[in-house]
């Protein structure tokens, strides 16, 4: 309560969460503002009659917020813009201009962020397409036609009125982000996820007081619930864990003034890459589902391999869950040493006169860092990994009841409100500060 008053008595801190607020709200008012083009009869039917019965579109329904359900304009949500940021960062690696601008600070930062901005545009309208294919796909399957003989005029206003979504979100992301609150993509794509949950709590409530549960089925939900509990508190053990590496600075003479050495340590969290490769990971296994519209192609082979990957690859099948885990695990190495590069950790701590007990500055200090993430990195991955395919793998004993958001979405989740409270208290001290 304390801590609620502190922060409530903030003037300047208290506004920058209004104004957050204010602008999660704003994306859950365009999360009912649909597209023109269907006809909302035909959508109704859909979504009544096939979508909620559908697992793979519910799955993909969580991550956008209900967007994909309603066909709102920001149906894909960021999920374009979480591709471009993918592209720009395998780009730093490869092209060495891009590696060059990674190494800038901050102008550098803002030349690869405006480089992603305008790789969203196109990016937008091509999931947005193959997305509008693959429900017209399910859809003609089930007998209703959704979007049959639409003109190119209507194509090209659905197209534009679903990017422009995307992008406004990206905007409203980027604004919260300025407001040092947290990261604003993550804080979107936690908004769209939580958004559910009142949902699916009124319904199982519902059912429960209907007497629709039997004996069986609430067992279910209790070892769902207690599942829940139990992973949330492994999260955020995970998530706070951290390896602590020792670093001393020798004395140094400044003028006429000696100054004793300094004894710290550089953290180094067991999951540093934090929610980045769930997310990652999630907007690459849309490709298998986007990819739906390739079935109708003339080329057989490519009809073929499309269909083969559709159905090999849909959600909550074995097969997509070990991708899925394939991902997560390669993207949390790849996030960690994008963030954290032990080569310039070890000049920047050469640099400062500082040195690790035991080990040389310079390149042995590299060689040690890298060792050391590795090991702790492969920990963090194994464990984001399991995370991703927790649904899968306690299916046996909760039923279906926990698909629906999933390890996946309680630790993006969590670890998104971890990052907020971070940054909350870090905001506070500084204040405290400010006030001697």
């Amino acid at each position: 309560m304390n801590y609620i008053k502190r922060i409530l008595g903030n003037r300047e801190l208290r506004k920058k969460i209004i104004f957050v607020l204010f602008m999660l709200f704003i994306y859950r008012l365009l999360a009912h503002v649909p597209i023109p083009g269907p006809d909302p009869d035909n959508v109704k039917s859909f979504i009544d009659n096939v979508f909620s019965k559908n697992s793979a579109l519910s799955f993909l329904d969580v991550f956008s917020g209900g967007g994909m359900s309603r066909f709102s304009i920001v149906m894909m949500s960021l999920g374009p813009y979480v591709t471009a940021s993918i592209m720009i960062q395998l780009l730093t690696i490869v092209v060495p201009k891009f590696e060059a601008l990674s190494k800038e600070g901050e102008q550098g930062r803002r030349k690869l962020n405006q480089y992603s901005r305008l790789i969203t545009l196109p990016l937008a309208y091509i999931e947005g397409y193959s997305m509008i294919r693959f429900l017209g796909s399910i859809s003609a399957k089930s007998g209703q036609s959704l979007f049959a003989n639409l003109s190119f005029l209507q194509w090209f206003v659905m197209l534009t009125s679903i990017a422009a979504g995307t992008i406004f979100l990206m905007w409203i992301g980027e604004l919260i982000t300025e407001k040092k609150i947290g990261n604003g993509i993550s804080i979107i794509i936690f908004a769209g996820i939580v958004s559910q949950l009142p949902t699916t709590v009124g319904q199982t409530i519902q059912k429960m007081f209907v007497g629709q549960f039997n004996t069986q089925e609430l067992i279910k939900v209790v070892v769902f619930l207690t599942l829940a509990l139990v992973v949330i508190a492994v999260i955020v053990f995970i998530t706070e864990a951290q390896r602590k590496i020792p670093i001393s600075y020798a004395k140094k003479v400044r003028g006429a003034k000696l100054y004793g050495s300094i004894d710290t340590y550089l953290p180094v969290k067991l999951n540093m890459a934090g929610v980045i490769p769930i997310i990652f990971a999630a907007a690459f296994m849309n490709i298998p589902t986007l990819i739906g519209f390739l079935n109708t192609a003339k080329t057989p082979w490519i009809a073929t391999s499309a269909k083969w990957i559709q159905t090999t690859f849909m959600p909550n099948t074995w097969p997509y869950a070990a991708l899925l885990f394939i991902f997560v695990f390669a993207f949390t190495f790849f996030s960690t040493f994008l963030y954290f590069k032990p080569k310039d950790v070890a000049e920047n701590i050469q640099k400062q006169g500082g040195f690790i007990p035991g080990i040389r500055p310079g390149t042995q200090t590299e060689h040690y860092l890298t060792y050391l993430i590795n090991r702790v990195t492969l920990w963090g991955a194994i464990f984001l990994g399991l995370i991703s395919i927790l649904p899968y793998l306690v299916k046996p004993l909760t039923g279906d009841v926990n698909l629906t958001i999933g390890g996946t979405g309680l630790l993006i989740v969590v670890g998104v409100a971890i990052e907020v409270r971070n940054q909350i208290e870090a905001q506070l001290i500084i204040r405290s500060y400010e006030e001697f």
